[in-house]
């Protein structure tokens, strides 16, 4: 695989899958709840690029963009010609470079007419950077219980988005899949769950149980500091499951190559 396709894989897991967590990490977090208030408005993040997705204004892109109600904040998985603000690479290194913890700076547009949408936008994704960069499991349990809600949104939209992108392991995986349900869990906490749905090549993930059928395979964990131990790869996966902090339901003999798209997705996160 190029350096380009890369490039363009990480692009897509951090518009498609690592920034719609804004909405529950701004939903789990009373300061920010309180910092976005009634806020109205809308905000895009793009990277300029000559096979980008969208064509906005004559300019080629990869982008998706917040619709803001009242401080509730709507994630979309496509550009909008005339956002309130923009932030704007002006290639996707830049942008991947940027959310990876390097110095790639952005164009903001917009942020003379609205500043309060670039403190707000920005502020929230330095919050977003610490939680989602820690190599330790927050000490807070609500803290905590945020960051793998995060973490189980993302790896299961990432696995979705990197397949309708055309992704060669992921498109592989999705292609002679029947109708099957992949999800994560933590055993007595229903609210932090997340699925991937397979069919026939198609792909589509949700939040919280599946409630249809069981899960064809479920990856849960006993408790959440066992899955941020493993999320955070800091627990031998071995051991975890000898000891029974993580556990598999239904077709354990799938497990590995879930666990290995879970593994490249945060690697293209990272």
């Amino acid at each position: 695989m190029s350096d380009a396709d890369k490039t363009r894989y990480s692009t897509i897991v951090f518009l498609k899958a690592v920034l719609p967590t804004l909405k529950p990490l701004v939903e789990g977090k009373p300061g920010l709840t309180k910092l976005w208030g009634s806020t109205n408005g809308t905000v895009q993040i793009s990277a300029c690029a000559p096979d980008g997705e969208f064509n906005v204004n004559g300019v080629q892109k990869d982008a998706m963009h917040f619709e803001i109600t009242d401080g509730a904040l709507q994630p979309r998985l496509s550009a909008t010609d005339y956002p309130d603000f923009e932030i704007e690479f002006k290639s996707r290194e830049d942008l991947v470079t940027f959310f990876t913890g390097g110095l790639a700076l952005p164009k903001f547009r917009g942020a003379l007419k609205k500043p309060g949408l670039l403190v707000k936008t920005i502020g929230t994704l330095l919050v977003l950077s610490k939680l989602m960069g820690a190599t330790e499991p927050p000490e807070d349990p609500d803290e905590a219980a945020l960051l793998t809600k995060l973490m189980f949104y993302l790896l299961t939209t990432g696995i979705s988005q990197l397949n309708k992108a055309g992704h060669p392991k992921f498109k592989k995986w999705a292609k002679n899949q029947p109708d099957r349900v992949y999800q994560l869990s933590v055993q007595g906490k229903p609210e932090l769950a997340a699925y991937v749905r397979v069919k026939g090549g198609r792909t589509r993930a949700s939040r919280g149980y599946y409630k249809r059928s069981r899960p064809f395979f479920e990856l849960s964990f006993d408790s959440v500091p066992s899955a941020l131990g493993t999320l955070l790869e800091i627990d031998d996966m071995l051991e975890a499951t000898t000891a029974g902090r993580i556990l598999m339901f239904g077709a354990p003999e799938y497990g590995a190559d879930f666990g290995d798209l879970l593994l490249t997705i945060g690697g293209y996160a990272k």
